[in-house]
């Protein structure tokens, strides 16, 4: 009898984690395309004033970074309100509004309104970024969390991939506009779907104190309730006490690691968006047709999906520090060795590691935010990352059109984003590892204080 019913809950949370997984990558798809979107149009704007007016390369990466900076800002509200009013709330509301500024951007005809509404836009997909590895988190089995994070965020280069695939192919016959609308459809396709399948974290809401409703949530959808010992290692606060939101992730021992992995954030997005918006327009300028110059966009991101997924497993295994480290070194060897005059086919094979420790590892970096914090700082830790990252990521585009407009030799170009590589490497090594296991086992609840009355843990066992 007992068999039966843990086999049956066993089965409720294996479909659960497939609902929240399958919905939450799909929503990063859209991100992914989002993010790719503009890099495959730029070079349209820059030759043809008719669309929105006269473009510039300055004025290019200007407009690039507008969807970046309401990524900043999305992110960073999303990261406190997540935190209090839910992971599932903030989803939703994601959803709705990155698909009506998408919509929205397809009708402007001018470039400060295509400006406006690629910041109204970034808003949501900030939002959607900082909150889906929060809940992912909480979701995912314990020893796959990583690999679990890398499948939700390999979102984020599929989506790439179908922005550069659907640009050439049908870039010609619906025009830009017609692209901009294919990102508005989540709000008739994802939205009432994750409305229904998408619950809330249980995590999270025994984190709050909402035991009972923690409790019904987890006998339907067969997660179990988190207690202190699933506390993180490297911090000693139960998952349920200390601090929530911004106010816990800047005090005590979080300080120091949660500025460094804001920094490395910002280093892997502004690499992430420097290439996604102008790796067209430089293999354009190096003598590649139009088709030929996306199809590097699309190399570049499929090696990001395939190489994440792989690293991911590496990084269950060795923890990620080490892995995210490496790739970002490997990120900075490939750009230096698109400097060196190979043929084509082994320039679209470097390109692909390329994609490994650019996109790749900025999934890698989510995952290790999310894995590295309680869970009622959790939603605000990968929050800073996203948010703050994105004052990386709001450079990208810039740098890369300043860097054009000025002048530089495509060589020149990809030594900095390589320093930029070799810089993310250098950060990730100084992030404080976890705590030792004799401390970890120091803080630990002595089994007669785990079910003491009064206790959340003790609460949540009540039948």
């Amino acid at each position: 009898m007992t068999i039966s019913r843990d086999s049956e809950r066993e089965a409720r949370r294996m479909r659960t984690v497939m609902w929240v997984v399958a919905l939450a990558t799909v929503g990063l798809i859209f991100d992914g395309y989002d993010l790719v979107v503009y890099g495959t149009v730029v070079s349209t704007f820059l030759r043809d004033p008719s669309h929105i007016g006269t473009v510039t390369p300055a004025i290019a990466g200007v407009l690039g970074s507008y969807a970046l900076v309401g990524v900043l800002v999305g992110a960073l509200l999303a990261g406190s309100v997540g935190d209090i009013l839910g992971r599932r709330k903030v989803m939703l509301i994601s959803y709705a509004w990155f698909s009506v500024g998408m919509g929205l951007t397809a009708m402007t005809t001018t470039s400060s309104m295509f400006g406006w509404l690629r910041f109204f836009t970034g808003l949501g997909v900030g939002a959607l970024v900082a909150t889906t590895a929060a809940l992912v988190s909480e979701y995912a089995p314990k020893g796959k969390k990583n690999l679990i994070n890398a499948i939700t965020y390999g979102g984020v280069p599929m989506g790439s991939l179908l922005a550069a695939l659907l640009a050439m192919f049908l870039l010609p016959s619906i025009g830009w506009r017609g692209l901009f609308w294919i990102g508005a459809l989540p709000m008739v396709t994802l939205l009432p779907l994750a409305y229904f399948k998408m619950p809330e974290s249980v995590a999270w809401l025994a984190s709050r104190g909402r035991l009972e409703e923690a409790r019904a949530l987890s006998e339907r959808t067969g997660v179990e309730i988190p207690t202190a010992e699933a506390t993180p290692a490297c911090e000693s606060v139960p998952e349920t006490e200390g601090k929530a939101g911004y106010a816990g992730l800047f005090g005590g021992t979080y300080v120091f690691p949660t500025i460094i992995l804001g920094l490395m954030s910002a280093t892997g997005l502004m690499l992430v968006y420097s290439l996604n918006t102008w790796l067209p327009e430089l293999m354009l300028r190096a003598g590649f047709n139009a088709k030929g110059s996306l199809s590097f966009l699309l190399v570049l991101n499929g090696g990001s999906l395939i190489g994440g997924l792989a690293a991911s497993l590496a990084a269950d295994r060795f923890g990620p520090k080490p892995v995210v480290a490496l790739c970002f070194a490997i990120g900075a060897a490939s750009l230096v060795l698109l400097t060196l005059g190979f043929p084509l086919a082994a320039l679209l094979a470097i390109v692909a590691v390329v994609g490994l420790g650019t996109s790749g590892t900025q999934t890698l970096v989510y995952g290790f935010a999310a894995n590295y914090y309680r869970t009622n700082v959790r939603g605000a830790g990968v929050a800073w990352c996203a948010g703050f990252g994105r004052l990386g990521g709001v450079g990208g585009p810039m740098l890369g059109g300043v860097l054009i407009g000025a002048g530089f030799a495509l060589d020149s170009i990809f030594y900095v984003l390589a320093a930029l590589g070799l810089m993310g490497a250098l950060l990730t090594l100084l992030v404080p590892l976890a705590r030792s296991h004799r401390v970890l086992h120091a803080t630990r609840i002595a089994p007669a204080q785990k079910t003491a009355p009064g206790t959340a843990a003790a609460a949540l066992r009540k039948p």
